[in-house]
């Protein structure tokens, strides 16, 4: 328990920590975002690293007189981080989807839904991976299922590198911009929640709508 109540805490107050990390580490900080970047996107087993609140967080540091944390330098960085980390989440789907789905019966693992997702991601994979890079959680699951559902890299690379520079781009320069004002500095772990729940509310949207659908 008291485990969960740190990470809410560095979750909600990442504004200190990182300020902290930067006095500690100086510019290897530019390495430690890369890798969390990296991970959050690359691999579907750390969902649960800060994304969109981090990014936004590493904006308010850069906006500080004297930051260790040059915008332009890390903003580049950032969006290198995200498009590798989707690159090899998806190459880690495109891997294990064949060799795992291979039966044409079961609810999860069916040959059947493989083909299904294929089909999504290639008329519908655009769209879906540009959001998906806004909204926690299924932004690291996105890519992979991409790769599983074999959606073809050229049509996934294009999306892949447009979502992470608009993504890095949106909350970095918001935090740059935002983060340093009096009103945000006051209650930045309100806007952190707020980033948040506006992040799931797409997904929530769609899946209201799925179950209406399908009652229909």
């Amino acid at each position: 328990m008291e485990i969960i109540t740190q990470v809410i805490d560095i979750f909600l107050h990442l504004d200190i920590h990182l300020n902290a990390l930067a006095a500690t580490l100086g510019p290897w900080l530019y390495i430690v975002l890369f890798i969390v970047i990296f991970c959050e996107t690359g691999l579907v087993i750390t969902p649960f690293l800060p994304g969109d609140s981090l990014i936004f967080a590493v904006g308010t540091l850069a906006s500080i007189k004297n930051s260790v944390i040059n915008l332009p330098s890390v903003v580049i960085l950032l969006i290198i981080a995200a498009v590798l980390g989707d690159a090899v989440n998806y190459s880690i789907g495109k891997f294990i989807g064949p060799k795992v789905f291979t039966k044409d019966t079961g609810k999860l693992l069916n040959k059947k839904h493989l083909l299904a997702a294929h089909a999504f991601y290639e008329k519908h994979g655009g769209k879906t991976i540009i959001l998906a890079r806004f909204i926690p959680i299924i932004r690291t699951f996105a890519p992979f299922v991409a790769g599983i559902g074999k959606m073809s890299y050229l049509h996934f690379a294009l999306y892949n590198v447009t979502g992470a520079i608009l993504w890095v781009c949106t909350f970095c320069l918001g935090g740059y911009y935002f983060g340093s004002t009096e009103v945000v500095q006051k209650h930045f772990h309100y806007v952190i929640v707020a980033i948040i729940i506006i992040s799931v509310l797409p997904a929530v949207y769609e899946f209201i709508k799925a179950k209406r659908e399908n009652k229909k």
